[in-house]
């Protein structure tokens, strides 16, 4: 129901329109929480197989969303990849397992950068074949199309633009 009325306002919308995109909407969120944890569980299952035990999903994807880039922890957290003590953790595990270099700006004492080591590019690239050869599977086995990615990838922006502006603007 898209009418508005003077104001900009809307019209209050029935129970029972209400009910059901508080289902699907409750339905999406456990979804989410669930693709995530499975993704680690992907990802764990593949190193698994390999007998790579020195660095755990969560310390991979780090890995893998770092990529040749030179950043901060501060700029991976904006990036909306981690929140900032697991990032942190994560960080200082990688560092000291010799899969993350950093070192303090010179310009900004308090700023570390951090970068990956060819130990850290070593696992990176694991991810980045595993993601390779899921690609043909998603496509002809599950059926996801370039399209349909794209209408879910719109959708998922959408609603992290919403939760966004509810902690911004504490609407």
């Amino acid at each position: 129901m898209n009418t508005q009325l003077k104001g900009g306002l809307r019209p209050v919308e029935s129970q029972p329109a209400r009910t059901e995109i508080k289902h699907r909407y409750l339905e999406a969120l456990t979804l989410i929480e669930r693709l995530h944890r499975r993704l680690l569980d992907v990802i764990k299952d593949d190193f698994d197989r390999t007998g790579e035990q020195d660095v755990n999903p969560v310390q991979a994807l780090l890995l893998f969303n770092i990529a040749d880039a030179e950043l901060t922890a501060g700029e991976l957290k904006s990036r909306g990849h981690y929140q900032g003590s697991n990032v942190s953790y994560n960080l200082k595990k990688l560092v000291e397992a010799g899969y993350v270099n950093h070192e303090r700006s010179s310009a900004d004492k308090r700023s570390v950068r951090i970068r990956l080591t060819p130990k850290g590019q070593e696992i990176r690239s694991r991810v980045d074949a595993l993601y390779n050869r899921q690609l043909q599977a998603v496509e002809e086995v599950v059926g996801l199309s370039v399209e349909e990615f794209d209408r879910l990838n719109k959708a998922l922006t959408r609603l992290e633009r919403f939760w966004t502006d509810q902690i911004l603007y504490r609407l």
